[in-house]
């Protein structure tokens, strides 16, 4: 669609490519924003600034953390002899959801998808490898039950 406003047609498209959004949504988002909302895309506008300013993955499971190591890798209460293995932020975020696992996790960043070009080298494996020591007892590979998932793992 043609808009009148090159700002609010670059808003639109810039909305449209969130996962989700289409480009209806996008306008609606858009025209809100515009009119009644003014306070809200503020408050929205700061809250994506502070995001990519201030969140970060943690150097040691690579989950999103303000603070290094995040506050799952410095909970003393969680069990340290078990590490869950997950593909992505939204795997561990299921399993951390449900409340029954109290060990560590290694978010891996993805799978292996020769494919598509990712290999070892541009998963966190070597950084597994290197947590597991004496104290480790388990490792569970819990990632999704695909062709890509059952080979990563």
């Amino acid at each position: 669609m043609e808009y009148t406003s090159k700002t609010l047609e670059q808003t639109v498209q810039a909305l449209s490519r969130l996962p989700g959004i289409g480009e209806k949504t996008a306008q609606r988002i858009a025209l809100f924003l515009l009119g009644e909302g003014r306070g809200e895309g503020e408050t929205l506008a700061r809250a994506l600034l502070a995001l990519n300013q201030n969140v970060s993955r943690c150097s040691v499971c690579f989950n999103l953390t303000e603070q290094d190591p995040c506050g799952f890798c410095r909970d003393s209460r969680r069990d340290r002899r078990t590490i869950c293995v997950v593909e992505d932020l939204k795997d561990f975020m299921a399993i951390e959801h449900a409340g029954n696992y109290r060990g560590q996790y290694h978010i891996l960043g993805g799978v292996l998808s020769p494919l598509e070009g990712i290999g070892e080298s541009e998963l966190h494996i070597r950084e597994l490898i290197g947590r597991i020591g004496p104290e480790t007892e388990e490792v569970i590979l819990a990632t999704n039950p695909t062709v890509e998932g059952e080979m990563t793992a």
